[in-house]
């Protein structure tokens, strides 16, 4: 385990002195945030505080993990690697959009379908890659459907090709969804990125509890069949890491925000990870504070859009506003107040992704 204490050390150190070094320059440089005219008017002090720290993040993130590997002289995964060129992937959508933002001086950058089209781009690229690679009859990623391992529900039955096809669908909805869910997250000073710590870490305690019960050390009941947990857990504890160097300079008041440079990869590491670690609809638990912000912006526009057809034109609002913390902010939460509380559901649901995790293996293991 000496790999994951390395690399969180340095990404935590990294990222406390990087992101600092960072902000100074995208400050010099004029990379200033741009608020939204129609938001709660506590956001507008905000305007110019410096953006794009995701590239502090994705940055921190890949020297700790080359740090550890070239400390520890062992040899980066194909798992690791193909989890980080997504996030980069992502992140290069999401910086596309932030420097549309700055160039234009104003609060929307690429339009939705262009994102989408750019995050699409990148599943696909990647679910490719992800079903090669065959190491002692593993892949990176299994054509099963898991839960905290893999299921019954296995598209390969339908064909190879047939079963590909559906994989890569279905990579896709996960690493939109998630990249979506924490982008929407990220509206509040340490929101996303202190619920993204809390996420991170879950993902790299079930890493390193995968490779030390891994089938490829012995084949027990409750054993995982992961290709390669410990350097997964390598991933989600450099981003951890890289996560707590940028909260010291993203809480309140944030000296700093991620953007969407950030927040589009972390979700996209997010589903990476899940994955690879056959843990994809308990990302669902481990993430519910993103999960509860995108049902609250799908119930708004849904009964929007219901109700406006309905009554001439008219439309109703469940919400006084979403992404769902800026309802709380208008019902006179203090900013805060919203992020913490937040955290608070974060961690519940951290908590139990984990708790249904290890109380599975107990069964499987029993």
């Amino acid at each position: 385990m000496n790999l994951i204490l390395i690399g969180a050390t340095i990404s935590v150190v990294v990222g406390l002195i990087g992101t600092r070094l960072y902000a100074a320059l995208a400050r010099r440089r004029g990379w200033g945030q741009f608020v939204r005219v129609d938001g709660p008017t506590s956001h507008l002090s905000k305007r110019g505080t410096p953006q794009m720290g995701g590239i502090a993040i994705i940055a921190t993130t890949l020297m700790a993990y080359l740090g550890a590997h070239l400390a520890t002289w062992s040899v980066p995964t194909v798992s690791g690697l193909l989890v980080l060129l997504l996030m980069l992937g992502a992140g290069f959508i999401g910086f596309l959009d932030d420097f549309s933002k700055i160039r234009k001086e104003q609060s929307e950058g690429l339009t939705s379908r262009q994102k989408l089209a750019g995050q699409i781009g990148i599943a696909v690229v990647f679910a490719l890659l992800a079903t090669r690679f065959p190491r002692d009859g593993l892949t990176p990623a299994s054509f099963r459907i898991s839960v905290v391992r893999d299921t019954a529900v296995d598209f390969a039955v339908l064909g190879t090709v047939i079963g590909l096809v559906l994989f890569i669908a279905w990579a896709t909805l996960m690493i939109a969804a998630a990249s979506n869910a924490v982008n929407l997250t990220d509206g509040l000073d340490g929101q996303a990125t202190g619920a993204s710590v809390m996420v991170f870490i879950a993902l790299s305690l079930i890493g390193a509890w995968q490779s030390l019960k891994s089938c490829s050390i012995a084949v027990v009941a409750g054993c995982y069949e992961v290709r390669d947990p410990l350097d997964l857990a390598l991933v989600a504890t450099c981003i951890a890491g890289a996560c707590i160097g940028f909260l010291w300079w993203n809480a309140p008041p944030a000296k700093l925000f991620m953007g969407d440079t950030g927040s589009l990869a972390l979700g996209a590491a997010l589903a990476g990870i899940a994955i690879m670690s056959r843990t994809e609809l308990l990302m669902i638990v481990l993430g519910g504070l993103f999960v509860f912000e995108t049902a609250a912006v799908i119930i708004q526009v849904s009964v929007f859009k219901a109700t406006k057809r309905r009554n001439g034109g008219v439309g109703k609002r469940v919400f006084r506003m979403t992404p769902i913390h800026h309802h709380f902010e208008l019902l006179g939460w203090s900013q805060v107040t919203v992020a913490i509380r937040f955290w608070i559901i974060a961690a519940v649901c951290v908590s139990a992704g984990l708790a249904i995790f290890y109380g599975e293996w107990v069964l499987a293991a029993g």
